[in-house]
């Protein structure tokens, strides 16, 4: 399976339920633990379950893929998706501006999600 056809799944299922400021980080070269994080923030514990759902439903039914693990799914203020070569963050916005991801891998590329759903991304 194409890693970059999972990864533009990702973000239209997160984009689709309206995550907010939905982030594509390449970490391929920094560490074994994945190719790309995907990072994202609900405004709510029922959005960022919202959100997560949309994207594992998406994957399961486009790609016939599952998650190998979910984490934090219950209290929902930062739910891990891990798709091997793609770990998703689905996060409130209180947990995600605790953990800085974004800081903590500063030195990872980005990646512009334009490119994968379009001209209105962060509208």
């Amino acid at each position: 399976m194409d890693i970059l056809k999972i990864l533009e799944e990702i973000v239209h299922a997160a984009d689709d339920r309206k995550a907010v400021d939905i982030s594509v980080i390449s970490v391929k070269e920094l560490t074994v633990l994945s190719d790309y994080f995907v990072i994202c923030t609900g405004t709510s514990t029922t959005h960022v379950k919202s959100i997560a759902d949309s994207i594992e439903k998406k994957l399961k039914e486009k790609l016939e893929i599952m998650p190998h693990h979910v984490e934090g799914y219950e209290s929902a203020n930062w739910i891990l998706l891990d798709y091997g070569g793609i770990l998703v963050h689905v996060f409130l916005n209180e947990a995600r501006q605790f953990y800085l991801l974004e800081r903590l891998w500063s030195d990872a590329p980005r990646i512009d999600i334009k490119e994968i759903i379009g001209e209105k991304a962060g509208d």
